[in-house]
């Protein structure tokens, strides 16, 4: 059996030690799971879309890939850009509160955005472009890097900044959206804020978002100097 191995922080690796995990049963269940994930993506052609044979993505993740969908009438493929689109179109998902907790206006991300987004016009695309495909397994990648069961808009947005060449992530780029920032802000409006997801009044949701996630950005920062050093 060929042989793996798995690099860990300090830390974490005594904490595994401390606690006797069976490391190896882990780990190989985890790779299984994300084998299957991405291998789902990988395989998906729009006409799946319906029900996205992805259990892990979450209805508002569907509606979003959706939405991207009807928004790439006319072109060849349904790009990074027009999965951005659905992401802004939706309206209530948590990415929208983690750029507003970044301070990133999401009407000026959808303003440059429709810039570069033609006029809709004709059938919608029936595949992925490479940038896009490649940016959904990214976004199951971040979802399985942060320990999630699930796959929601917070990951796309990751998966859209992390991917080097779609439209997406160079619109974000320029707003200000940096990638390790967002995955931090991620993990802090997860970890007692994503039950605040937009019903109404999003700027007190936003600005409760800021106020708790700046204390804990801090530390995290703290920590990674400490490591680094």
């Amino acid at each position: 059996m060929p042989k793996v191995n798995v690099y860990l922080p300090d830390e974490l690796a005594d904490a595994v030690k401390a606690a006797s995990l069976p490391v190896s049963a882990i780990c190989q269940r985890a790779l299984e799971q994300s084998v299957r994930r991405v291998s789902a993506i990988r395989a998906m052609t729009l006409d799946d879309v319906g029900d996205l044979q992805l259990a892990q993505f979450t209805e508002r993740m569907r509606t979003v890939i959706r939405l991207g969908m009807e928004r790439s009438a006319g072109a060849p493929a349904v790009g990074t850009e027009h999965l951005l689109h659905g992401m802004l179109s939706e309206g209530s998902n948590l990415a929208l509160q983690v750029l507003r907790a970044m301070e990133i206006d999401p009407v000026v991300v959808e303003r440059a955005l429709a810039a570069r987004l033609p006029s809709a016009d004709g059938a919608p695309a029936k595949q992925f472009s490479g940038p896009a495909a490649n940016a959904l397994e990214l976004t199951v990648t971040e979802a399985i890097a942060l320990g999630h069961n699930y796959v929601g808009c917070e990951h796309l947005l990751l998966g859209l900044l992390s991917e080097p060449s779609g439209a997406a992530g160079e619109v974000l780029h320029e707003a200000g959206v940096e990638l390790r920032t967002a995955r931090k802000t991620v993990v802090a409006a997860l970890t007692g804020y994503a039950h605040l997801r937009a019903q109404s009044g999003m700027d007190p949701i936003a600005a409760a978002i800021r106020k708790e996630l700046k204390p804990v950005i801090e530390r995290i920062e703290r920590l990674e100097e400490r490591t680094e050093s």
